[in-house]
Parts: C-alpha cells; structure tokens; sequence
C-alpha cells in the first residue's frame, strides 16, 4: 500500500524526445522528421497505467522546456537557432530557449504545443502520477528568445549594459571588446552561410570566462547573473535583489501555476544558496505540496542546501553511488564499509533528504562495458540498498529496467555507454517494451523479462513495507565477528514499532554466504525486542541460481543476492 506521506516515491526518468519514438530505421544525424520524436500523445493514458503499474510515482521527464535545436520551427514563432551553437541534431535538453515554452518537435500540432503540454499533464495526474520538470537556473542558450513569455515579462538580458562585465542587474556576464568564437573542431550536421555573431562574447555557462571556449565546455550556454562579481573576489550584491532573481522566479511561478508537481533544478550547486532560500519558500506559498531536487556533487554543502536554501531532496551521486558502482564493478578497493561512511559522513542526518539512483542521463548505463556488462545480476544487491537504506526517494532511468546497453552510436554522442541526449534516436530495449502501443513484454529477451520482473518485485516490496518508506535505519557492520565477509556483504536493519527487518546483501558475484547476522543489544534495545526470530520474508536471487536451485536456503545468501528478514 503506497503511503502518499511517505518520501519513499519513486521516480521514473525519461528522455522526453526519446521516450515514444517507435521509428527503428535510424540514420545517423537524422532530423527529428527522418529519424522520429516523441509527441504528447504518445505519452498516453495506457502508457501512463503501465507506468504506475510498474510502481513509479513520479515521472521526471528531461527535455520539455524549449531548448536550442538545429530543427527549424520558425513558422511557429521559434527562431532558428544557429548550428554552430547547438550540441546536436536535438540539441541539450539544458540549453534553454525559452523558460514559457515548451519544444515545438514534441507536439502533432506545434502551434498548439502547450496545450498539448496540458493535457498530458492531465493525463499524468489522473493516473495518480506526479510530473517533476526541469528547471536550468545556472545557464540559458546563447540566442535566448522568448515567443510565449506572458505579458509584462522582459526577455533574459534585454536590459543588460554589455559594455559592463558585471553589473548586479544585468542577466549575463560580458567580456567587453571581444567577440565569441565558435570552439575549434565542431562537426556541425547542418551547414549554416550566415557565421554566428556575439558581440560583445558573454561567458560561457560552466563559468568559462573566455571568447572562445573549447568543444569540451558548455559552449553552447551563457552563464546567468546573480549578483556574483567572480572576477573581483566573488563579491556579492544580493541587496537589493537582482534582476535575475525575479525573473526566475517568475518562471518558477508559471510552472507552477500550470500543475507541475516538482522540480529538478540542474546543476543548483552553481546558483548561491542565499537564491533558493529566497525562491523555495515563496513557490511553495503557491503550492505547499510542491517539491524541490536539486542536482548537487558536494557533499559537505548537502547541510545548507537542505535546511538554509530549502530543498527537499539532494541528489546521492558522489556518495552511495560512487560506493555501489565501486562494488557491482568489484573494484580491488571496493568495499561495503563505503555504504557505512556514506550515511555517517554525508547523509547520517538527513537521509529522507537523499534522492538515490544506479542510472541517470549523466551516468554510464548498468549493461555497458565499462560498467558492469559482465555482471549485470550486481544489480540486485546494489538496488536494494538503492530503494532500502532510508527513507528517502529512488529514481531510476528508463531502459534500466530491462538492462539497455546504450551501445549504438547516434550523432553528437559518440559515446556508447550512455543514451544520448542531443540526437534524435530511440531506446532500444525501451522501445521493444512499448511494442506499438502494447506496453508488454512480448518483444524483450527471457533476461530482460527477468530484469524487469525484479525491478517491479522491489518496487512492490517497498510501497508495501512501512519499514521501508518511513522506518528507522541502523547499520550492522560494526557488531560482526571476524569471521564475517565485511568486504562483500552488506547487512543492517530498517524497522518501525510494528515492523522490523534484517536486510543482508552479497555483491560477490561468484561465492555465497552464511547467513549469520549478530544483532547487539543496542539494536534490540531500539527496537524494543528482547529474543529474536527470523523468518524469511524476500530474495531477490540472480534467475540462473533460481531455475538452479528449486529450495532457498535461508542460512545461506547466495552471489549477487540480498535476502530482507521479518523480526519477531
């Protein structure tokens, strides 16, 4: 049973262009015409279901809000963006174009793009899911333009003074005197006459203040203002507010006010706290109900980000997944004492806090070579700390659930480990699971059903348990005896008044276990248990040991797997 007060939700990412794409005869560089995109539509009451089905709550999907494309869509009041300024075909999902718009390619009717927005939207809500959307605070694209602001609103950098390279209400940095180039060694896909002119050069979005930044940087976006002089000392002039503030809370507000239930801010760590403390608690005047992620790699900021700028979840990258990547890959250094020094250096006091996940858009894909192809199963274990360890949310990417390799090679993404983001192309394993519009396992291999089936099992284990969704936490490691594997296997309790579990995961791919868990009296005193009995509640067993071995055995905990314990 889903506790809607719980944080343990559970987050479903998609490529938004990607996700519907049905089209399997695919160039490279294609056009979002020759090679298919997601609409709207696709997004559809019967997809939705199955979603939910599934157990996801949350459906985070990338690549909504306008960003610059090489696809022309100026007959629908979209400027054309120049080439040379744009990563990919599709272009990045995080060089916004227009804060109140969304992108004409995604729509059967372009000119009526957002009101197709609004009904998926709809549909969204009235299958008991939640929308969280993108907002890019840190940078815009180079040819920032909106078509669809509301009345009243003042394009990003309208008003600045670009003889001034800082000035507290300008909205973009300037180096005075120069003009932007194009970074050295592009393989622009569209041919463009007209060379692109920026005069004066503004500053690149990963604060690269230089007129011609590498193909490596985020060449393709200009950094936003907030009232931070970097080059004299990163003095700053938050009195009175800038310009910049204002604007974005009004795009915050719009969205809001159009039913968004969540946002996921892209790289929040580049926007100062002091912003987010002054945005969240008026968003949330709006809607109380309205969360906040934020995209953060620092580890000793997680405190102030939380409990002074307001957020409600963190992303858990540089800790619990660097930790689990480490042990699927059976790293020579990997050890489980790494999932203990997680929760007691980084999130010990705010794990609710903490948005956990295997995949994302950035990170490198399971079933990849460079990741854990050779062992795919180490996803079990590592999933269930993922979705267990507290009782903060879980997101997870789609294709992971059925172990997509990401192995073909799409335009701008060379890289054949990650799904692109900047090309129009499609989800291979994804694509087979929607079947034209069938949403069923007919067309996936006996190991992807498999996968699946896992993913869907732990899913439900979670929404079922209270002490998973909102129990407390505590970590075994410590009380064992020397005999016990403490490099390999990882155990620990989770536990309300009325429900107490023992969790013990393997992530050795080739030896089992005994299961012989020393619970210490501090444990039972907080648990309030004086003898103790097990009995075995769930296993999650690689499918090869299953059809291998008909019987469980309890006391022993097999590669790979993870066994949770009812304690009575």
């Amino acid at each position: 049973m889903k506790d809607n007060n719980s944080h343990k939700f559970i987050v479903y990412q998609m490529m938004f262009h990607l996700w519907g794409n049905t089209n399997t005869d695919l160039v490279f560089n294609g056009s979002c015409q020759r090679n298919g995109v997601t609409k709207f539509k696709d997004v559809s009451s019967k997809a939705l279901q199955a979603l939910a089905k599934k157990g996801f709550t949350h459906i985070y999907a990338t690549g909504i809000i306008e960003h610059a494309t090489m696809e022309d869509f100026s007959a629908y009041g979209s400027p054309l963006d120049h080439p040379s300024i744009v990563k990919g075909r599709a272009g990045s999902p995080f060089a916004i174009k227009d804060y109140y718009d969304v992108n004409p390619f995604l729509a059967s009717d372009p000119a009526k793009r957002l009101e197709e927005f609004d009904e998926m939207l709809l549909r969204i809500h009235a299958c008991g899911l939640q929308l969280i959307l993108d907002f890019v605070p840190n940078h815009l694209a180079r040819q920032y333009y909106s078509d669809k602001k509301p009345i009243g609103v003042i394009d990003f950098g309208a008003n600045d003074h670009t003889d001034k390279s800082f000035d507290p209400n300008n909205n973009f940095y300037y180096l005075p005197g120069t003009q932007f180039s194009v970074p050295e060694g592009l393989d622009i896909p569209v041919p463009f006459s007209i060379p692109y002119i920026e005069i004066p050069a503004k500053v690149s979005g990963n604060n690269v203040f230089s007129a011609q930044p590498s193909k490596d940087d985020w060449f393709e976006t200009v950094k936003l203002n907030y009232g931070i002089d970097f080059q004299h000392g990163e003095t700053t002039y938050f009195d009175p507010i800038p310009d910049t503030w204002l604007k974005l809370l009004d795009v915050l507000t719009y969205w809001t006010n159009k039913g968004v239930d969540s946002f996921r801010c892209d790289m929040a760590e580049m926007v100062p706290v002091a912003f987010w403390a002054y945005v969240i608690p008026k968003i949330k005047a709006i809607n109380p109900k309205i969360t906040f992620i934020a995209e953060i790699y620092q580890p000793h900021r997680y405190h102030e980000y939380i409990f002074r700028g307001g957020f409600d979840y963190l992303y858990d990258k540089v800790g619990l997944y660097d930790a689990l990547r480490r042990l699927m890959e059976e790293r020579p250094e990997a050890t489980v004492e790494d999932i203990t020094r997680v929760w007691q250096n980084e999130s010990g006091d705010f794990a609710e806090h903490m948005l956990r996940f295997l995949e994302n858009h950035d990170e490198t894909r399971i079933n990849s070579p460079g990741f854990a192809q050779q062992n795919l199963w180490s996803t079990i274990p590592a999933m269930v700390i993922t979705a267990c360890l507290h009782h903060g949310p879980l997101m997870t990417y789609m294709g992971q659930e059925f172990g997509e390799q990401a192995n073909e090679v799409e335009g701008f993404n060379m890289a054949q480990d990650r799904t692109t983001m900047f090309d129009f192309w499609r989800v291979e394993t994804h694509q087979r699971w929607m079947n034209q519009g069938n949403f069923d396992e007919a067309l996936l291999t006996k190991e992807e059903q498999q996968l699946d089936e896992f993913y869907v099992d732990l899913f439900q284990f979670v929404h079922s348990h209270p002490a998973i969704q909102k129990g407390q936490f505590f970590d075994l490691q410590y009380a064992q005896n020397e005999a016990y594997p403490n490099r390999k296997v990882y155990s620990f309790l989770r536990y309300t008044p009325k429900e107490k579990l023992l969790i013990v995961c393997n992530f050795d791919s080739q030896y089992s276990y005994s299961v012989d868990i020393h619970l210490p009296t501090l444990a039972k005193d907080m648990m309030q248990v004086s003898k103790v009995k097990l009995k075995l509640d769930k296993a999650f067993i690689p499918p090869a040991l299953k059809e291998h071995n008909q019987a469980i055995n309890e006391a022993i905990l097999p590669p790979n797997s993870a066994y949770i314990f009812k304690i009575s």
